[in-house]
């Protein structure tokens, strides 16, 4: 039986990735610091997974370091983890490529934060995710602390069942420092969730003089197009995978996901597309738009590589007239951001073959931990000109912003909200996480902090 606790999802991923796991190796960058820190601390406790083995931590010298020990652990056949963010997910890149090639089952979790370009920023955006969606490894979204928490565990099956790796991730501190009260999965829950995946498949084609196999060889043009064309039924399978993990997780454990989620009016004229935290502003904001005679709809996107083409156009109601993609990150010189990409291409293909073609606009928010509230959710709903646009931010240079109105708040009933302020290092911060902490796993109430 599951139990409710108070924890950030850094914790909520780590205490998944620990227990379907016989090694971590990592090193630490912030916002991903703390789950190498719970899986040490858990290890030094002489905790077990769930075969009742202590998993092996290891502390590398780079995230270099720590992903080329990754790949050597994988080829030598042990279950294996590592944790990552921004530079330190760029690092891993060229082994990426290689465990990606090798076809070796493997969940890396990322919590996902600003890459450095004319200033360094220890905030979140996608834009370290986006830089390794060419790598082969299957992308797949968490858009709160619980979904951290399943998530981890639901990659954790695809992997096995498809041989693709996996690049698990939610947004840096936005996400990975937000406490908040979730439902635990029990051992025996992960148990159930395990039995019959072929978790031993590493170990049986391990790198080993006892029983030798062939794997990452030199190829010439004679060969290696063919073969790199061969992997495609691995990556065809893959949204089916997910979502048949996705299934037999809610046969188990009663939580509800899909490869793309809709929420929103059946019969809406605008939906809005996006991944990770916005997605419940997103919800909650359509909800009240709705109530008041709005058609809107939100369509989160959780696998996104290899991307759900099929599903993510059957999700979307057939009265849509206009789409609009929220992307993360910014990828100067591009016509798009990823995902605006993607959701063209898929409804291109799908106009190709019959289906009406919206109207696809395309918007950059929350950079940096830019703030996403439901009055800049609220702007976009209404937005049905402005392409490439902008929101949260006043952009008096090239003017890409849309004006929102600041005031706007959702409708709230029976809601305690506070701030807290203090000075630096006078241990507000500290005292405040421990008072949150306290009313969330001491009485009935759900808590929610950042």
């Amino acid at each position: 039986m599951s139990k409710t606790k108070m924890l950030d999802a850094n914790e909520a991923a780590a205490t998944v990735a620990y227990k379907l796991n016989e090694m971590s190796i990592i090193y630490p960058i912030t916002p991903s610091s703390p789950m190498g820190e719970w899986a040490d601390a858990w290890a030094a406790g002489k905790q077990t997974n769930i075969w009742g083995k202590v998993p092996e931590v290891l502390e590398m010298q780079s995230e270099a370091g720590a992903i080329g020990a990754v790949h050597g652990a994988l080829q030598a056949g042990s279950m294996t983890t590592t944790y990552t963010a921004s530079q330190g997910l760029l690092l891993m890149i060229p082994n990426m490529y290689k465990i990606a090639g090798e076809l070796l089952p493997f969940v890396m979790h990322v919590a996902a934060r600003t890459v450095a370009g004319h200033a360094l920023s220890i905030f979140g955006d996608h834009s370290d995710v986006m830089a390794c969606r060419q790598t082969g490894f299957a992308m797949l979204a968490s858009n709160s602390v619980q979904e951290a928490h399943d998530m981890a565990a639901i990659a954790q099956m695809s992997t096995y069942l498809s041989r693709v790796p996996f690049l698990h991730f939610f947004d840096g501190f936005r996400t990975s420092h937000e406490i908040n009260k979730i439902n635990m999965m029990s051992d025996d829950d992960l148990k159930a969730l395990m039995a019959d995946i072929p978790t031993d498949f590493t170990g049986k084609n391990a790198l080993t003089p006892d029983h030798p196999k062939v794997r990452g060889t030199a190829q010439n043009a004679d060969v290696f197009f063919q073969i790199k064309e061969a992997a495609n039924k691995y990556y065809n399978a893959v949204p089916e995978i997910v979502e048949k993990c996705m299934r037999k997780f809610e046969s188990i454990v009663g939580r509800s996901y899909h490869v793309v989620d809709y929420v929103g009016a059946k019969d809406a004229d605008h939906v809005i597309v996006a991944m990770g935290s916005a997605i419940e502003t997103l919800e909650q904001t359509v909800e009240a738009l709705n109530a008041n005679g709005g058609k809107y709809g939100v369509l989160a996107v959780r696998l996104y590589r290899p991307f759900p083409s099929k599903a993510f156009v059957e999700a979307l109601p057939e009265t849509v007239k206009y789409v609009t993609v929220l992307d993360r990150t910014k990828e100067a010189g591009s016509v798009g951001e990823p995902l605006y990409l993607d959701v063209v291409s898929s409804l291109a293909e799908a106009a190709a073959n019959g289906r009406a073609m919206p109207k696809v606009l395309g918007g950059r928010y929350g950079i940096s931990s830019k703030e996403f509230t439901p009055a800049m959710a609220k702007a976009v709903c209404e937005n049905v000109e402005k392409n490439h646009f902008t929101i949260g931010i006043n952009d008096d240079v090239t003017h890409t912003s849309l004006n929102y109105d600041a005031t706007y708040q959702l409708p709230a009933q029976n809601l305690n909200r506070c701030i807290f302020f203090g000075l630096g290092s006078d241990g507000t911060v500290g005292a405040n996480k421990n008072s949150i902490k306290i009313i969330g796993n001491h009485t009935d109430k759900y808590v929610q902090a950042y």
